[in-house]
């Protein structure tokens, strides 16, 4: 068995978080300009859906990692409405990042669309085929898209304000393991 530091997150759970948030904002990016771009439209299509689904198992794989193995304590003298704050904060895009492509994915299958992953290979329908749910879950996609990126921005925002202006090891608990220890 590793040895891990409570002042650091799990290799796994970095790996994850670092390249979900790469995933994350290339899906935003995709997502602004499979809608704003009839040409491009397809080949973001295309890509958009495997993308979801691959967000969606690495979601589900991060969501247990975190179940068994809980993050760092937050710094002592945090405020209490930061701490809340961080808190809420992870597990709205925890939710996010199951809700998003959960939707998106029940939106297609509602709009009686394949649901095609990279190499032909075709997922099941999750809604019955409905015009009026496609258009309800068209619109919670986008709103929640929305959110997201809202939800980003602050996650961000938070992380960079522990970087540079607390620098109180919270960002370095992600952005690194901890150090080895010199012989």
């Amino acid at each position: 068995m590793s040895r891990r530091s409570s002042s650091h997150f799990n290799l796994l759970a970095r790996a994850l978080h670092w390249s979900m948030a790469v995933l994350i904002l290339a899906m935003l990016f995709i997502g602004v300009t499979m809608v704003t771009s009839l040409t491009l439209r397809p080949v973001l299509i295309d890509l958009h859906r495997p993308l979801g689904i691959a967000i969606l198992l690495l979601a589900l794989l991060r969501l247990g990692n975190r179940l068994r193995h809980p993050p760092p304590p937050l710094p002592g003298d945090l405020p209490a409405i930061q701490k809340f704050a961080a808190v809420a904060s992870h597990w709205l895009l925890y939710a996010l990042m199951l809700a998003m492509p959960l939707i998106g994915w029940a939106m297609v299958s509602a709009g009686g669309y394949p649901v095609v992953m990279l190499g032909g290979v075709h997922l099941p329908a999750i809604a019955p085929h409905s015009p009026e749910l496609f258009a309800l879950l068209r619109l919670a996609h986008g709103l929640l898209a929305y959110a997201l990126f809202a939800t980003v921005l602050m996650h961000l925002s938070a992380a960079l304000y522990h970087a540079w202006v607390r620098r109180d090891g919270v960002f370095s608990s992600m952005a690194r393991g901890p150090a080895r220890e010199q012989p």
